[in-house]
């Protein structure tokens, strides 16, 4: 079985090839190239019609939503992720899913304010003030939980959580451009050494090499630099 990524550099898509390495999974890659709005096509809009990065194809379709694809994968191949009859497996889904829907979501309005609230600059200032406060919030009750003990999440075995929070403290680090540096690992430090865990194995390596991240993406990152497309 061989999967196919659509992906552009440093998006949402680094969180799915992170999985994928890390499974060993096969896969190929498809660039949706964003200086050309590729993930309006026509032909990417057949696969997600939110025109989203990123998509995974699979022998029984095509998914999206960087959550869902997460834990489809874990629970098609038994890894990362509390089996469904675990008696973790409903604590694990609530923080994954308040990374995917409130995190991640979060994180989005923070990069791209005029999608959501208009060209006003003012506004958009006050938008990313509200959303930093909000966020900072979010990564202390996050860092709590990575200092709980769970097998799940900032254990010595990666899970899908761990592969999706390490990418958006990245992007925390970096985005956007004109407002970034509201934001120093050092405030979480459970989340840093989670950081660091992460940043040392064989799934992070390959994506270093295939998306241009750099040699420390996670713990002190850097801005892609990838060998094809562009992150932004």
């Amino acid at each position: 079985m061989t999967y196919c990524l659509h992906y552009a550099p440093d998006n949402a898509s680094l969180i799915i090839r992170l999985a994928l390495e890390e499974l060993e999974l096969p896969y190929e890659t498809i660039l949706v190239d964003r200086a050309r709005a590729a993930q309006q096509s026509a032909e990417y809009l057949a696969l997600n019609p939110n025109g989203l990065i990123p998509v995974l194809e699979t022998p029984h379709g095509a998914l999206f939503e960087t959550g869902a694809i997460l834990l489809w994968l874990a629970d098609t191949e038994g890894k990362l992720a509390p089996a469904p009859e675990s008696a973790a497996r409903g604590n694990f889904l609530k923080w994954l899913f308040f990374v995917s829907n409130t995190l991640h979501t979060e994180l989005r309005m923070l990069f791209y304010p005029a999608k959501y609230i208009g060209e006003n600059t003012d506004h958009q200032a006050a938008l990313r003030k509200g959303l930093q406060k909000s966020l900072a919030t979010h990564l202390q009750k996050l860092d709590r939980l990575a200092s709980d003990g769970h097998s799940w999440f900032a254990s010595a075995s990666p899970s899908i959580l761990d592969l999706y929070v390490v990418t958006l403290l990245r992007w925390l680090a970096l985005y956007p451009i004109e407002a970034a540096h509201w934001f120093s690992l050092s405030d979480t430090p459970h989340l840093s050494r989670l950081a660091s865990q992460v940043e040392c194995r064989a799934s992070v390596k390959a994506a270093i090499k295939a998306e241009g991240l750099g040699p420390t993406p996670f713990t002190a990152p850097s801005y892609a630099t990838p060998p094809e497309g562009s992150a932004i």
